[in-house]
């Protein structure tokens, strides 16, 4: 007796290989066999005209504090991913929770308190939390450089000194150790962008010693002050000297001068690999980036010693008139404050929706003037539309480049229904299906798959996920690639895709017939064979 059976289906089982007609056959949580299954089954999915899938795993989400509010990350698992890697861009913000960390996360904390109250301080028990709340989707996780640093350091911008490097790597390696599945730096963003080279290699030696992954948010993908190629120059060379396993993030060409780049860009990646280090990425299918408003517009050196000090700057006329002299450059090699747009603003939700230069307009100042006025009230999430397409169907089909959305586990209703974030929360995958692989066929089927599910599995170490075989766990999708396609847009972002009408999670049925069944079969992975 089976579990689950998906009968009749053209098996894609994500190494690239052509698809073959099969069933699909589960037990306790596992695929017990394929090919033609007898015997009985407590529930039977008739797959014909459908393509049976592994589950899709997402290399690059900030769904950090999304399953303690809302485990049921429907605008993932509808997609058809079944395993999230969190903790990106150096932001593990729930935890290591220590000096201003624990500051920062309790000020975050503030408006939902009323959902839970935070009972941990150090990693194992962030995880402890999230495995007892349950999720849908399985979930890994991934320490961050920023949060390390904001632990030992804090948020200011200066060298740590020998004893504060020690205590960093050592709690870096606490966290490893206690589950986290790799480390992750943000080094376009304060606090990581004033590290040094030398302090990013001791911490990810902590990572290459565990043979855990290396991700990065590299400290530039435009031309700014350092520049894409230096950029990628910086991440491969701590690969070159830890042994490393690096993972580029969402690999992209930001800004006019650097549009038509992509080819070069990637065949850097290309040479460290006949080099013999183990260098990939992960892209998002979309023209349109999305961070914080400081993230995309302040000046560094303005976020030093965190929020309080900024402002104190911003009272300061000399340091002001900088500020708006930075934040006027940063629209020039972008695409201007029409192209920034107001994802979440909690006090003026009218904003949301507004690009900085309406709402300059709208309040009769400077793009720039606009910027600091949002940030004096409240941090802001902006879309940032500086991508072309060209360079993302380049990277789209480079067989090193995994499909991973940046975005977050949502819902359509609930406490993560608010503002309007990037339609990559609901759609990546989709997306990628519909637009990349059938309309324009940049690549195969099979290949599309494989992006999607054993390369990245690949990336992360896992052993037993990413792969339609006996004995791997049975996160399993059945879709239609004919029909499949995402409907979030950035106008109207809460919106679940079509073409997916079934997902198993270890074995369970998440999605039936294309709704959710409020099953929460996910697993913490802690390691490389859960």
């Amino acid at each position: 007796m089976f579990d689950l059976v998906f009968r009749n289906g053209s098996v894609i089982d994500g190494t690239g290989s052509p698809a073959y007609t099969a069933d699909v056959a589960v037990k306790d949580g596992e695929i017990a066999a394929i090919g033609r299954v007898e015997g009985e089954s407590a529930k039977t999915i008739d797959a014909a005209g459908l393509a049976i899938t592994p589950g899709f795993i997402d290399l690059h989400t900030h769904s950090d504090l999304s399953f303690l509010l809302d485990p049921t990350a429907q605008s993932k698992v509808r997609q058809g991913v079944t395993l999230e890697l969190t903790g990106n861009c150096g932001m593990s913000f729930c935890a290591p929770l220590i000096g201003e960390a624990e500051e920062q996360f309790r000020s975050r904390m503030s408006a939902y308190t009323d959902i839970f109250e935070p009972d941990w301080t150090d990693f194992g028990g962030y995880i402890d939390a999230v495995e007892r709340a349950g999720s849908t989707l399985n979930v890994a996780f991934q320490v961050g450089h920023g949060t390390i640093r904001t632990c030992i350091v804090g948020q200011e911008d200066r060298a740590p000194t020998g004893d504060e490097l020690d205590r960093m790597a050592g709690l870096v390696g606490e966290c490893l150790d206690a589950g986290a599945m790799g480390l992750s730096t943000g080094l376009f963003y304060a606090p990581g962008n004033y590290a040094r080279l030398d302090e990013v290699i001791a911490l990810a030696q902590e990572a290459a010693n565990r043979g855990r992954v290396y991700s990065t948010h590299m400290r530039d993908e435009g031309a700014g002050t350092v520049g894409l190629f230096v950029a990628i120059n910086e991440a491969i060379e701590v690969g070159r000297r830890t042994g490393v396993r690096v993972q580029i993030s969402h690999v992209k060409c930001i800004g006019d001068l650097m549009w038509g780049r992509a080819a070069d860009a990637l065949s850097i990646f290309e040479e460290a690999r006949r080099e013999g280090i183990d260098v990939a990425g992960d892209q998002y299918p979309y023209t349109a980036s999305s961070t914080s408003l400081t993230g995309a517009m302040f000046p560094r050196w303005a976020l030093s010693g965190g929020r309080d000090a900024t402002l104190r700057r911003m009272a300061d006329a000399a340091q002001r008139d900088r500020m708006l002299a930075d934040i006027a450059t940063r629209f020039d090699v972008g695409r201007g404050p029409d192209a920034t747009v107001i994802a979440r603003y909690v006090p003026q939700e009218r904003y949301e929706g507004m690009t900085v230069g309406e709402i300059a307009t709208d309040t009769e100042v400077s793009p720039e003037e606009a910027v600091l006025s949002l940030y004096y009230e409240a941090e802001a999430s902006v879309i940032s539309h500086g991508m072309q397409e060209d360079d993302v169907e380049t990277i789209a089909k480079h067989t090193l480049i995994s499909v991973a959305s940046d975005g977050t586990s949502l819902s359509a209703e609930g406490v993560l229904s608010q503002g309007l974030p990037h339609p990559r929360s609901y759609g990546t995958n989709p997306r990628y299906l519909a637009h990349y692989q059938r309309e324009r066929g940049l690549v195969s089927l099979p290949e599309a798959i494989r992006k999607m599910t054993t390369l990245p599995a690949q990336r992360l170490g896992l052993t037993r996920r990413g792969r339609i075989a006996p004995g791997f766990a049975a996160d399993l999708v059945a879709l239609d690639p004919g029909t499949v396609t995402d409907t979030a847009t950035f106008e109207a972002p809460h919106s679940y895709p079509v073409g997916v009408p079934h997902v198993a999670v270890n074995g369970v049925l998440a999605v039936e017939n294309g709704e959710y069944t409020g099953q929460t079969p996910g697993q913490v992975i802690r390691d490389f064979s859960d």
